[in-house]
């Protein structure tokens, strides 16, 4: 990207994306478009590939995204502004988060709800304990009163009608969606070598 224009919003868009998360270790954004464009309010699209990210309490290794069309609004170039999308826009991607981090994350007072109603609803058993990836499968433990062990349960993933369904593993019965955000369309679910891969599109709102 040479347009000085767009590597001046692409420095300070980096800022922000970096202020909003809890951490991340790498960030390449690039923003397809020339100066001209921009005047006129548009900006062709967007790319961002980030490593090692913590937003909103959700851990991801890798995080790969791209946008269609972006209408802005130029009042980013006036001090103390930020820049401005008048109308949705789409994006999509893959995320991939390991079984490990996301374990800790269903632990944690964020989204400890979303794990014991995934426990709830796939095990008849709560709280969470404990979330593994092995191989192409996912095994939930959840604990029992009296018993030192916990009993543990192993699903398979796929996506289905924009959603991650759960089914018992080995036979396929026994599905469970998970609740998404509307706006949120999964489409590729996978599971492999400790990880957990999510692919989708969305529709962003101002």
């Amino acid at each position: 990207m040479s347009d000085p224009l767009l590597q001046l919003i692409s420095a300070a868009l980096r800022l922000w994306i970096r202020s909003r998360c809890e951490k991340i270790d790498s960030l390449e954004l690039h923003l397809q478009g020339s100066s001209f464009g921009l005047m006129r309010g548009r900006l062709a699209g967007a790319s961002l590939l980030a490593r090692n990210i913590r937003f909103d309490g959700l851990p991801l290794q890798v995080a790969e995204l791209s946008s269609g069309p972006i209408q802005v609004d130029l009042k980013l170039l006036q001090p103390g502004r930020m820049l401005a999308v008048h109308d949705p826009f789409q994006i999509r991607g893959t995320v991939t988060m390991s079984g490990l981090e996301l374990s800790d994350a269903l632990l944690s007072p964020r989204w400890r709800g979303l794990g014991d109603w995934m426990a709830e609803r796939l095990m008849g058993l709560t709280p969470l304990r404990r979330l593994e990836i092995d191989n192409d499968v996912i095994e939930l433990q959840a604990s029992v009163v009296g018993h030192r062990d916990p009993v543990r349960r192993r699903f398979q993933l796929r996506a289905d009608q924009g959603t991650v369904v759960f089914s018992t593993a080995g036979d396929g019965v026994g599905t469970t969606p998970l609740p998404m955000d509307p706006a949120i369309r999964i489409t590729d679910a996978r599971l492999g070598s400790g990880l957990l891969c999510l692919e989708g599109h969305a529709t962003v709102t101002p």
